[in-house]
């Protein structure tokens, strides 16, 4: 019979550390999907409205399902982001502190430095932008100009497009261009 591992707190830091990157790695598989979601939402809401005039109401199915796969991207993305966080504050100290050294997970931080990290977060944003809150803007435009404009439909539109820009100011808020 094998004897047990000893059980020691640099261990327990290396197993929280796997996990952390397993979570990680889960969620960004997540919200890079979502985008390939919103795309193909976006594509067959357009599809079924192009037949015919008379369905640019299906246009109205657009910013709900953008809201919800947008909202759902950003809280994947803060989560990704928070774990990122924790592992170069608290859990790299206290790691360097249990093995005794400098230079723990270094990877961690060294990423960040890049001196295009700035530009790419900031295309990152227009993209999640355009993806989750213009296209949808656009579709409630085209609506607005060519739909059949009933009382409740607009209505409708006005409430999905203040969604919208609450939305679009959370991913905005949640853009995280800083480079620390």
């Amino acid at each position: 019979m094998a004897e047990p591992e000893e059980v020691t707190r640099g261990r327990v830091l290396l197993v929280e550390y796997e996990q952390l990157k397993a979570e990680q790695k889960s969620r960004i598989t997540l919200r890079d999907n979502l985008i390939y979601a919103m795309l193909a939402a976006t594509a067959a809401v357009i599809a079924a409205t192009i037949p015919s005039a008379s369905r640019t109401a299906l246009l109205l199915l657009l910013p709900p399902l953008s809201v919800l796969l947008g909202w759902t991207y950003l809280v994947n993305d803060e989560k990704i982001s928070a774990i990122g966080q924790y592992i170069r504050t608290d859990l790299t100290r206290h790691l360097t502190d249990a093995v005794g050294g400098d230079g723990v997970l270094g990877w961690e931080a060294a990423h960040r430095r890049d001196q295009r990290r700035g530009s790419r977060k900031k295309l990152q944003l227009a993209v999640d932008l355009l993806a989750f809150c213009v296209s949808p803007a656009a579709a409630l435009t085209v609506f607005w100009i060519h739909g059949h404009l009933t009382g409740l439909l607009v209505t409708v539109s006005l409430v999905e497009s203040a969604a919208l820009v609450g939305l679009g100011i959370q991913i905005a808020l949640y853009a995280d261009l800083g480079r620390s």
